[in-house]
């Protein structure tokens, strides 16, 4: 389960990567929302096609943060990532 690792502020500031069992995430401020994608690894971001991405956007808030948190668990769960592996 992925949780809250860094504060909101960190994530404001600068962009969030992570992984979790295969599964890799980014959450970056971008236009004034939350954008969270999740990819399959190995790759970084950088060098993961466009296909294999999912992303969502959230608002730019704490509670936007909570939800972006929220999708990286369910993606996590419904393991559609490891489809487009």
């Amino acid at each position: 389960m992925i949780e809250k690792m860094l504060p909101f502020q960190f994530v404001k500031k600068s962009p969030f990567y992570g992984s979790w069992k295969g599964m890799n995430y980014r959450i970056i401020a971008k236009e004034g929302k939350l954008e969270t994608c999740v990819f399959p690894g190995p790759y970084i971001f950088d060098k993961t096609p466009e296909e294999k991405k999912t992303y969502a956007i959230f608002d730019f808030s704490e509670e936007g943060y909570d939800a972006a948190i929220d999708f990286l668990n369910k993606e996590f769960r419904t393991g559609e990532w490891r489809k487009k592996a």
